[in-house]
């Protein structure tokens, strides 16, 4: 046996092709019983070792914005939603009936809701729970079942709406409303139902971009007075008439509700949001908010430029698409019906979420749209039993739709201060909120938003004993 051998020079020197030749080679059996050594791969066919980069590391501005966009989808929602079948009704009467006047109440409605939005969006981050169980677990049963009522009597009116909505857009193409609810109620169920968390946020974000552009469109092709327009922002224009004290309320119901408070809430718990979201709910709910009354002021002034200005009188939205096809062109008017159609079917998803929401919290129940049938089944039984109850009311013979639809608005003005006063308790509480609780000018905000809305609610009620 021979001792080790000492490697070459070459191989001392740690070179790839010395180190290869002194490796050792192991026998294999060849002819005759003599070792073959197996023949030598190329060395330019040998793999080149990969060196990896690291990863840059994005600006501190990106990661900011990336957290901001992976937190948006709850106001822009609720944002879109407001807009339904029974608001683009409400603004579009109130363009024909009034013109450029009552837009100043859209403005006043927009610095409103962004401050009560935030507050709603405050207590789902800090606490994790829905309006109505925080309500339940602080003041009991009795309180829960009077807010659970209150805002479900306020959203059946909404729901019908919806339907009603649907049956007037595609009643211009000749469709009977007792099938398009029937289409209406089991589409909108299967698809929530049957989708995720981020499916259903992602198609009711959808939804609500085209409804804004087609009445964004609809309102350039009336070509309006725009200087006017925006001059009526911030001029009120007040009347004594019931009528137009009405049409405020009304105004105001479309826009801020009690489906939508309690909504937000809801909808932020139900994405997992936690209190290191605030910047980027903040951002979202301006968003929605923004885009909320951007799309109203487009709806009045459409309505404004042409029904008003040639003294037409409508009794619905789709009045209204039919009536500007003579006036600003065959595109705008289809292109409104359109708008309206998906601004129902919006609303028809968001405000059952709503309703169904409530109930499963205020019985304790599972809730959210990531559960399936088999682990939430009262929160999708609820679900489709609000959509299915709502689409029946519609095929109601003779059934005064528009009178339902605008009722449902004004109906949601009154309830709705009775819901902030729970929701302004809460926020107000530093033990339940932590470092979110409400400062003193997002409080003062709330509550005067609240008194503004109860003073309304006495003018209206004045204003229709005077005239009777």
């Amino acid at each position: 046996m021979t001792g080790p051998q000492t490697p070459p020079p070459d191989a001392a020197l740690g070179t790839p092709a010395a180190a290869a030749a002194a490796a050792p080679t192991p026998a294999v059996p060849g002819v005759g019983g003599i070792a073959a050594a197996p023949a030598r791969e190329p060395a330019n066919s040998r793999r080149r070792a990969v060196v990896r980069r690291p990863i840059p590391r994005l600006p501190h501005w990106r990661v900011r914005l990336a957290a901001s966009l992976a937190v948006l989808g709850p106001g822009l929602v609720s944002g879109f939603a407001d807009n339904d079948a029974g608001g683009i009704t409400t603004y579009s009467l109130a363009g024909a009936n009034f013109g450029y006047t009552l837009l100043w109440v859209i403005l006043a409605s927009q610095i409103v809701l962004f401050f009560t939005q935030e507050v709603g969006a405050r207590l789902g981050l800090a606490t994790g729970k829905g309006l109505i169980s925080l309500i339940r677990e602080r003041w009991g049963v009795r309180w829960t079942v009077f807010a659970a009522l209150l805002m479900l009597a306020a959203n059946l009116g909404s729901i019908v709406a919806e339907f009603a909505g649907i049956g007037s857009a595609l009643g211009i193409f000749g469709i009977p409303p007792q099938i398009s609810a029937a289409i209406a109620a089991v589409v909108v169920t299967a698809f929530i139902a049957l989708g995720s968390y981020s499916r259903v946020q992602y198609l009711f974000v959808g939804v609500g971009v085209a409804v804004s552009a087609a009445y964004i469109f609809s309102a350039f092709e009336a070509q309006p007075d725009w200087a006017l327009a925006f001059s009526s922002l911030v001029h009120p224009q007040l009347s004594a008439s019931p009528v137009y004290w009405l049409a405020v309320v009304g105004t105001v119901g479309t826009t801020i509700t009690p489906w939508g408070q309690a909504f937000i809430q809801s909808y932020v718990v139900d994405k997992g949001l936690r209190p290191e979201d605030l910047k980027g709910s903040r951002v979202d709910v301006f968003a929605g908010t923004l885009l909320t009354n951007v799309i109203a002021f487009f709806i009045v002034v459409a309505c404004a430029a042409t029904l008003y200005a040639n003294g037409l009188k409508i009794t619905s939205a789709a009045d209204a698409a039919q009536a500007l096809a003579p006036i600003a062109g065959d595109a705008a008017a289809l292109v409104f019906a359109i708008g309206l159609l998906g601004a129902s079917f919006l609303g028809l998803g968001v405000v059952p979420l709503s309703s169904a929401y409530t109930t499963c919290e205020a019985f304790g129940w599972e809730t959210g749209v990531d559960w399936n049938w088999r682990d939430a089944p009262a929160f999708y039984g609820l679900l489709a039993f609000f959509i299915g109850f709502a689409a029946l009311f519609v095929m109601i013979p003779g059934l005064p739709l528009i009178t339902v639809m605008f009722s449902a608005q004004v109906l949601n003005a009154l309830l709705l201060p009775f819901v902030l006063v729970f929701v302004m308790l809460l926020a107000s509480d530093k033990e339940l909120m932590g470092p979110l609780v409400s400062g003193r000018f997002l409080r003062v905000m709330g509550w005067l938003a609240t008194a503004v809305l109860v003073l309304l609610s006495v003018i209206l009620l004045a204003s229709s004993l005077g005239a009777v």
